[in-house]
């Protein structure tokens, strides 16, 4: 396995980062890139979790504007997806064996890159899945970073032929009778046409997702195993139990697209009415992929990420103490 990032004419690379393997549970390796801004002062980091089927790659976009603003950027692709280690021998299908497998992979990102080779402070900006896993461990990220954004939060289920309920349950039926490791249905190999997707109205940014798997397959995922999915809707119902919201600490804020066709607005409403730490922030018309969106829709939402994000006190981008000049 190579830890290269994969570029294409309308998506390049931004900046010059440094890219690696950490060992994750299990000894699973777990593909992570680290983004150094370019400005004199270094406001923190920013920790970039993805969504399913999503790869560091997809947010070269975000990752530039990050830095524009001064801040350096922690990312890596979970397990069994981008270019991390796939978790079974149908490499296209979306596995995890325990989902608390993504969140022990974050504590170790956390504790083995991010602190040792970063700048302080830390912020969490987490999309979807990502956010799921980010609300799974967030009572212990107290000590460890000082902001959260969860953009689309995945702790419902929309738009599917049979509803929530029925893949639930179906779900969990598969598990039970030992098939876990199918997918519920087939792969339709990539998404569908622009007109009929639920994940962005920007025409250009969803034509360059495409062409970066059609570029660069080995970023591709296919639909999820039935595994993957109870483990989801099991962690789903935990997360958004008032005990659990009570124990996270960190102050969060909760972007909420209003048009999202996978996760219905009122699933992240009523999670944001029990959650003291949170604060919702709907983003008017938008679908799912907030920073994939058009303009309209994602310039409110990274305004707002920008505007909570904590700043440092006056460092160099090196490290070094900010040395500052007399009037």
């Amino acid at each position: 396995m190579t830890a290269i990032l994969d570029a294409t004419p309308d998506n390049p690379i931004p900046g010059n980062p440094v890219a690696g393997f950490f060992d994750g549970v299990g000894s699973r390796k777990i593909r992570y890139a680290i983004f150094k801004t370019k400005a004199r002062v270094a406001r923190g980091t920013v920790v970039l979790l993805q969504g399913r089927n999503e790869s560091i790659e997809k947010y070269f976009e975000t990752i530039g504007e990050f830095m524009e603003a001064g801040y350096w950027v922690a990312t890596f692709d979970w397990r069994g997806q981008g270019g991390s280690e796939r978790l079974l021998p149908q490499p296209a299908l979306g596995h995890v064996e325990h989902f608390s497998d993504y969140g022990r992979d974050l504590m170790i990102f956390l504790e083995q890159i991010v602190l040792p080779d970063t700048r302080l402070p830390f912020s969490i900006v987490a999309h979807s899945m990502g956010a799921l896993v980010c609300l799974s461990v967030a009572p212990a990220m107290a000590t460890r970073v000082d902001r959260i954004v969860l953009l689309a939060p995945f702790v419902g289920l929309g738009g599917q032929v049979i509803g929530e309920p029925g893949i639930v349950a179906l779900a969990a039926v598969m598990r039970w009778l030992g098939l876990g490791r199918m997918p519920l249905h087939r792969d339709r190999r990539g998404h569908g046409p622009f007109a009929n997707n639920p994940l962005t109205r920007d025409a250009d940014r969803y034509a360059r997702n495409l062409a970066l798997l059609e570029s660069h397959p080995r970023l591709r995922l296919g639909p999820p195993t039935a595994r993957w999915l109870n483990e989801a809707f099991r962690t789903i119902r935990r997360v958004t139990r008032p005990w659990h919201l009570t124990r996270i600490t960190v102050p969060t804020v909760l972007l909420a697209p209003t048009a999202d066709g996978l996760v219905p607005y009122l699933a992240i409403e009523r999670l944001a009415s029990n959650f003291r730490a949170g604060h919702l922030i709907p983003i008017d018309g938008a679908r799912h992929e907030l920073l994939q969106e058009a303009d309209r829709y994602r310039a409110q939402a990274m305004a707002a990420i920008l505007a909570f994000l904590p700043e440092a006190e006056a460092e160099e981008a090196d490290g070094s103490p900010q040395v500052l000049e007399e009037a």
